[in-house]
Formats: C-alpha cells, structure tokens, sequence
C-alpha cells in the first residue's frame, strides 16, 4: 500500500499565495431581516467583492430570522456579521461593512495603487 503525504493547510496556503494563483473566497453575510442596515452591509460587501474579488469569491447572506439554527451553529451575537470561511484563517466583521479599508485588511487583500 503506497504512503499517502498529508500537506499541512498553512502549506497549501503559503504556495498558492506565492505561486500567483488567484484565490476563491467564501463569505458569508449574516443580517437581521430587511433594515437599512442589513441593505447596507450587503450592498458595501457587494461592492467591495466585486472591485477586488471580481470572479473570485461565492458570497451567501443569510438573514437570521429565517435561518436561526445556521446562525447558531456560527455563533452569531451580532448582525451584520460577514465571515470570511476561505481562504483561511477564518475571520469575523460586524457592522454594516463601511469601513473599507478594515475589510480590505482583514481579508489580506489591499487597494490598487492610486484607489
């Protein structure tokens, strides 16, 4: 029987980062229903995929009214909630996603020179 390699994740992360290779993001967006502030969460989370994850990520809101048993499972306290589950680490905004730039870093990517 042949011996299988296992490759640490952090691994498979550092070569895919360094080899040029475009990562897929997936996010989700939990909200409360239909408030201004969940329409705004999802509409600057839109825009913020789409100027700099064009083609690249796979985006779910989730309202937690309709889906309560999801948004205990993710253990959710407040909403908006974006959760970034790929690429890793995982990481958490709440908010209605104004703040760009915190979103930018926190998902390990950066503006354009001149944005």
């Amino acid at each position: 029987m042949a011996e299988q390699k296992s490759v640490p994740a952090n691994e498979s992360f550092e070569k895919a980062l360094h080899s040029g290779e475009k990562l897929r993001y997936t996010l989700r967006l939990y909200v409360a229903g239909v408030t201004p502030r969940s329409a705004n969460a999802i509409k600057n989370i839109k825009k913020i995929c789409e100027e700099h994850l064009h083609g690249r990520y796979d985006l779910q809101v989730i309202d937690v009214y309709q889906h309560p048993t999801l948004a205990e499972g993710e253990q959710i306290i407040a909403a908006p909630t974006l959760i970034k589950k790929l690429p890793l680490p995982l990481r958490r905004f709440i908010g209605d996603m104004s703040d760009t730039e915190k979103i930018l870093v926190g998902l390990d990517l950066r503006p354009a020179a001149g944005k």
